[in-house]
């Protein structure tokens, strides 16, 4: 198994860092998956790491990446870029989805020659999943998408906030594993509500062609559960698979203290839909 890491300056302010993770099997070409992590997470979180190298392991070469607006920075694993965090926006996630994959595309990622750039697949967790689904929905370059307990509506944000971002032109969420209050500014706001109909999860998944692989915890958030049932109702194509006792982050922690049942089933379910023969 190899990991490659990378940096991609977006501009003088923003960058992309991740990481590839492969391994070269016989066979035929590799398909090539992209990890979204969510709303408080970031490349590294706890079990992330350890995702990646399973699935290169089971031929799905994969990359890992923060990004560029998520708040952490050359520490990899602190929230040391809070003023980001607070400006980080669907449009500027997708945008970073879209730099990564015309880089992949053009050859200017390395990714090795086993892989088949045509199988390219966007898997999200929490947030990350919603991202997955506003990126890959009918993108002529993604050939499927994969949610772990992904989001079913991209408004995360309650009147509290509202309120407080609208007197002051900031309001904080606390990040109870950190203790940091997390900024968020009215730019988010705005980007979700004047983007209502771009970014509506459900009706994109009504409408996409590609294959869509729901995996969700039975124990995860009661808004997250009925979410998934809600998407794969709508959904044209799609599988719903359920993680027996599985919580948000199927049941491991960080820092990562070794794999889980849940997770295991999880990535197991993964590789069953990504390594699934498509015309």
């Amino acid at each position: 198994m190899q990991k490659q890491s990378f940096s991609i300056a977006l501009d003088e302010e923003l960058t992309l860092r991740g990481d590839i993770h492969t391994e070269e099997a016989a066979g035929s070409a590799q398909p090539l998956l992209l990890f979204c992590h969510g709303f408080k997470g970031f490349k590294d979180w706890g079990s992330f790491p350890y995702v990646a190298d399973e699935l290169a392991k089971q031929g799905i070469t994969t990359i890992r990446f923060n990004f560029s607006c998520n708040g952490v920075g050359e520490s990899l694993t602190e929230f040391d870029e809070l003023e980001k965090f607070g400006r980080n926006t669907y449009a500027r996630e997708l945008a970073d989805l879209q730099a990564l994959t015309e880089r992949i595309l053009s050859g200017e990622l390395p990714v090795p020659d086993y892989v088949d750039k045509t199988k390219l697949y966007v898997l999200g967790h929490s947030k990350g999943g919603g991202d997955a689904i506003l990126f890959g929905a009918n993108n002529p370059h993604v050939a499927g998408i994969v949610t772990w307990n992904g989001i079913a509506h991209v408004d995360l944000f309650d009147e509290k906030l509202r309120q407080q971002i609208e007197e002051t032109g900031v309001g904080y969420i606390a990040n109870a594993r950190t203790g940091q209050d997390m900024p968020i500014t009215r730019v988010v706001i705005e980007d979700v509500d004047n983007n209502r109909q771009k970014y509506d999860i459900l009706e994109l998944v009504s409408a996409m062609d590609q294959p869509l692989c729901i995996i969700t915890g039975e124990k995860d958030y009661v808004r997250l559960v009925e979410g998934a049932k809600r998407i794969h109702q709508a959904a044209k194509n799609s599988e719903l698979h359920w993680i027996e006792g599985g919580d948000h982050t199927f049941n491991t922690r960080h820092p990562f203290a070794g794999t889980s049942a849940p997770l295991e089933a999880a990535i197991k379910q993964t590789v069953a839909f990504v390594r699934t023969p498509r015309t």
